[in-house]
């Protein structure tokens, strides 16, 4: 997701949206469609792995959303960005945002129901907001705060359900799944710091920052995987729509979102994502869910809403 503050699939390096872009539709509507494609991505990188390696459904996700931003580039006549160390940047951005927790999510949904994964997903919020206490002095700990990351790692635990030793939860697929959403702030911090205020527009830093992400991974997916013998159809068809939609569309929707209602109603998006995705995983795939599963999501979600609660006075 794409981030503003709080939300996880592609988070881009800064926080507004292209110039003299009118949306078409109502915002309620492109809201809408955006937190389906994210709470749908669950269902998408488990249909996926079916029938391709993890590094295959993250290389094929990253190309088919890099090609989707080159389209609109093209269209808007924006070019990449220039400098040694914006790319640099870049790098390291694409990593942390892209490259890292999407294998992460892959890998995870091996062993792990997409429904898991989603609610994992929504953990990032509390995440993020533990480490900007520490990393970014503009976010000061406020008692609402930490009672909402306290209130968010208890519904961690009641989704894992902790009470019974952790029985029947695959410990190294859930461990993946966090992984990736800490890998997401971690990300989000590190472009706070050295892209914000950059002179590049959202769109092409963007751009660059899956360009190389799929430079990596095409790098990497090689040494570890081997062309496979057949090609199936239904999972490569789930990791185009994956990336064109989840990783592509989805990132120039919540530009448009977020220049019109602002970074706040924005992100709220990350509170129906793990709803969808568990839909999906239980309707489309057949998952089953304890009851702990739904009930902890629920804290989970009312904590990364109380992590964003900002003090009074500030804009």
């Amino acid at each position: 997701m794409s981030s503003v503050t709080a939300t996880t699939t592609t988070p881009s390096p800064v926080q507004s949206a292209p110039e003299g872009i009118r949306p078409r539709l109502d915002w309620r509507l492109r809201f809408g469609a955006l937190s389906l494609i994210w709470g749908f991505s669950f269902l998408l990188i488990k249909v996926g792995t079916q029938g391709y390696a993890p590094f295959q459904v993250t290389l094929g996700r990253l190309a088919f959303g890099t090609a989707v931003l080159a389209v609109a580039m093209a269209v808007r006549r924006e070019g990449l960005p220039r400098g040694a160390r914006t790319w640099g940047h870049l790098a390291v951005a694409g990593f942390l945002l892209n490259a890292l927790p999407f294998s992460l999510f892959a890998f995870a949904e091996l062993t792990i129901p997409s429904t898991l994964a989603g609610i994992c997903n929504a953990t990032s919020p509390l995440w993020g907001m533990a480490l900007s206490l520490v990393a970014l002095s503009e976010d000061r700990p406020t008692r609402v705060r930490v009672a909402g990351l306290g209130v968010g790692f208890l519904g961690v635990l009641t989704v894992l359900g902790a009470w019974q030793g952790f029985a029947g939860l695959d410990a190294r697929g859930t461990a993946l799944a966090l992984l990736a959403s800490l890998s997401y702030p971690v990300g989000w911090i590190y472009v706070r710091r050295t892209l914000a205020g950059s002179s590049h527009s959202n769109l092409s830093l963007t751009g660059g920052q899956l360009l190389l992400a799929t430079v990596q991974l095409a790098v990497v997916t090689p040494l570890f995987t081997t062309l496979p013998t057949t090609f199936a159809v239904g999972p490569l068809l789930a990791i185009a729509a994956l990336g064109t939609l989840g990783t592509g569309l989805a990132v120039l929707v919540q530009y448009g979102l977020v220049a019109e209602v602002g970074p706040t109603t924005g992100q709220m998006v990350t509170y129906f994502v793990p709803v969808i995705a568990a839909a999906a995983g239980i309707v489309l795939l057949g998952e089953t869910l304890t009851w702990s599963t739904p009930v902890g999501a629920v804290i989970v979600l009312a904590g990364a809403a109380l992590t964003q609660v900002k003090p009074k006075g500030t804009a």
